[in-house]
């Protein structure tokens, strides 16, 4: 079991930044990718951004320039930077983090942190 906590998230006023962390634990020994996803109102969880354990990252378009994502192995722990926040950045963000073989792909979550946007 991989246990995933998140902070940071909050109410920022559109062009604000918000940094926001997860910080893994349990058996955390064999982790690869780890990814930020979104939830916004009324949309599907989507995909925010990806890092690998060497700190490739990938980040999905509508937020690439403005979110960058790193990686802290010794921690245990990715962060998520947004800069540029606009309102539809707005919705609960997740932590995923993927155990690799035999357990499913991207199979342990946090619970999730508020991030609204909004003048």
């Amino acid at each position: 079991q991989v246990q995933l906590k998140e902070s940071g998230g909050g109410s920022v006023q559109p062009g604000g930044s918000l940094r926001l962390s997860c910080v893994a634990s349990g058996n955390i020994f064999n982790l690869n990718v780890m990814a930020w996803h979104r939830q916004s109102p009324g949309k599907r969880r989507e995909m925010v951004a990806i890092i690998t354990t060497d700190g490739q990252a990938n980040y999905e378009d509508s937020v690439k320039g403005r979110f960058v994502i790193s990686r802290d192995n010794a921690k245990n722990a990715i962060y998520l930077q947004m800069n540029g926040l606009k309102s539809e950045d707005t919705g609960v963000y997740y932590c995923a983090a993927d155990r690799g073989p035999p357990y499913p792909y991207l199979d342990s979550w946090g619970q999730g942190t508020q991030v609204t946007v909004s003048s």
